[in-house]
């Protein structure tokens, strides 16, 4: 006995009713600012709402590059600091304050990835 193949199929989401939501054109920013960070559509993000799903933010990729340009800051900073330590021939002319103002400068620095990993873990926050 043959089946009938339009029995099979399964409803899709384009031939569906639509839910029509109003919201201001503040909400509706917000709403595309978080669908964006999920890396979904806004019907897809507020699709998972909808059913309970909590969707995952993507990590800001600029954010991620600008890690990466502190770390290699920090290696650069790392690598001075080491010559000196060693007595390196290369630093010989660097005394005491240039060490104190390196070791500044990699605080500084870490104080600023620190900041950036905030703003990443926590991206509501700063705002």
């Amino acid at each position: 006995m043959k089946q009938d193949k339009s029995q099979d199929k399964k409803p899709t989401r384009k031939g569906s009713t639509p839910i029509v939501v109003r919201v201001t054109p503040d909400e509706k920013a917000a709403i595309e600012e978080f669908s964006r960070q999920t890396g979904r559509s806004m019907s897809a993000y507020l699709r998972m709402l909808g059913l309970g799903y909590q969707p995952k933010s993507l990590v800001d990729n600029d954010r991620v590059i600008e890690l990466a340009k502190i770390n290699g800051d920090l290696g650069r900073l790392g690598g001075l600091l080491k010559l000196w330590l060693t007595n390196d021939v290369r630093t010989a002319q660097f005394g005491e304050s240039t060490l104190r103002a390196a070791l500044a400068r990699i605080e500084d620095t870490q104080d600023k990835m620190i900041e950036v990993m905030r703003a990443v873990v926590m991206p509501r926050a700063e705002k």
